[in-house]
């Protein structure tokens, strides 16, 4: 899209948000012309408590609808909107209720903590939530000798339980995006780039967790970037926080890892890993919103996301649980 067709639909977007006081929120993850034009920028759980404090009559969460279902539990109040309702989320996906349903009754007496990547539905039987940046801090403070079922980032949950000596058991599921990082695309790099910093998400897999010299939540990463010298690091999460780490550290030098695809087609017909040419590993869910989609949820006020009020009643009180404990 040509610069001034951007600009015109950003501005556009803004009037029609000051007309009808709503508030654009964007994860990190989106593309940068639209963090450009959003009333706030970052994490999922982070963007909907800025949004519960405004008195915004409409919120509209760019990101992916698990996101947008969290905005309607801490505002129910307002009316939440999304611009495009196919921008789901792998993980949450992996587990959902009648999963986790299942799950609690193989395991009796477990308490249940899901990662906040998870829909209303699924919160609703849980008994913690937690984030990627509090997740260690929330875990330490349950009880040493409980049990505890935790889902539905396997990646996370193993690394929680080597940090904190847990024996949590875990659920296998696990981030399409985060899950095609690999510690050879990180030595490759590493080996031009000998003086570089190595930033990893929590959901990555542990080997690539084991090289990292940073290991969190985007907004850890971002944290750290803003906090220490200018230099160069390599990063393992989704391409979309290159936008906000370039913004607001322009000194410094930020690395996409590139993801590796399977040679589903090789002649040997095996699983063995190759290098994409893709330079950037994106999550097709997030760059499913665009500027124009958005300018259109905002114009019809659709497509709006709703949360069964019995099961909002409960899928809030994990998260009261996770901010009384963090």
């Amino acid at each position: 899209m040509e610069e001034k067709q951007t600009k015109e639909l950003q501005a556009e977007i803004r009037r029609l948000c000051k007309e009808k006081n709503a508030v654009v929120l964007a994860h990190y993850y989106t593309t940068g012309d639209i963090q450009e034009c959003a009333d706030f920028v970052g994490d999922s759980l982070a963007l909907a408590r800025k949004a519960a404090q405004t008195d915004a009559d409409i919120i509209v969460m760019c990101g992916v609808h698990f996101m947008a279902e969290t905005c309607k539990l801490l505002s129910p109040e307002k009316k939440v909107l999304v611009p495009d309702t196919e921008a789901g989320c792998s993980l949450a996906d992996s587990c959902d209720a009648a999963d986790l349903r299942r799950w609690k009754e193989e395991h009796p007496g477990y308490m249940v903590v899901q990662y906040v990547n998870t829909t209303a539905a699924t919160k609703a039987l849980t008994d913690v939530v937690v984030t990627s940046g509090n997740a260690r801090k929330v875990i330490d403070q349950l009880p040493k000798d409980a049990k505890i079922l935790f889902g539905p980032d396997y990646n996370l949950g193993s690394y929680i339980n080597s940090v904190t000596g847990r024996e949590m058991e875990l659920w296998q599921g696990g981030c399409h995006v985060h899950e095609r990082f690999s510690v050879d695309a990180i030595v490759k790099m590493k080996a031009e780039h000998p003086d570089a910093v190595v930033m990893a998400h929590l959901e990555c897999k542990a080997p690539v967790l084991a090289v990292a010299d940073v290991k969190g939540s985007t907004a850890d990463m971002l944290r750290y970037a803003q906090n220490n010298p200018p230099q160069t690091y390599i990063v393992a999460t989704e391409a979309g926080i290159l936008f906000e780490l370039q913004r607001t550290c322009p000194d410094c030098m930020f690395l996409p890892v590139p993801p590796e695809v399977s040679e589903s087609n090789s002649a040997q017909g095996d699983s063995n890993l190759a290098l994409s040419s893709c330079s950037c590993n994106e999550c097709q869910y997030m760059k499913l919103n665009t500027l124009e989609k958005l300018l259109a949820c905002l114009k019809d006020e659709t497509p709006e996301v709703t949360v069964d009020p019995a099961i909002a009643a409960d899928a809030v009180k994990p998260i009261n649980r996770m901010l009384e404990l963090s």
